[in-house]
């Protein structure tokens, strides 16, 4: 396992709240940060686990990793959620697009400063 990047963990946690602030039109309340930084930090701990020689052979890694966690963990939860609480359809859906837009841009940073 090599290292955690803890500055893209820092960026790729600015960059996903950004996404969710442009989603939610501001809305996204500044602790919001606080919270992507869970998920950042686990996505650059499963990338550390990869290792560095196998990203750069397979880039494409940074972008199933986190895409694949938005699409396997967090649409899941939040379609559960939106089933049990009797949320909008549309509202369901702009959400599960924010996060995994803001997921991908995890992982673009990732891939930037890999």
């Amino acid at each position: 396992m090599g290292p955690v990047n803890w500055v893209a963990v820092m960026l790729a946690a600015l960059a996903a709240a950004a996404v969710l602030w442009a989603f939610w039109r501001g809305r996204l309340p500044l602790w919001g940060y606080g919270l992507a930084l869970i998920p950042a930090a686990m996505l650059g701990h499963a990338l550390a686990r990869i290792g560095a020689e196998k990203l750069a052979a397979k880039p494409q890694l940074y972008f199933m990793q986190s895409g694949g966690l938005a699409l396997a963990i967090v649409l899941p939860a939040l379609w559960l959620l939106a089933l049990r609480s009797g949320g909008a359809r549309g509202e369901a859906l702009r959400d599960s697009a924010a996060f995994v837009l803001a997921y991908l841009a995890m992982g673009a940073v990732f891939y930037a400063l890999g």
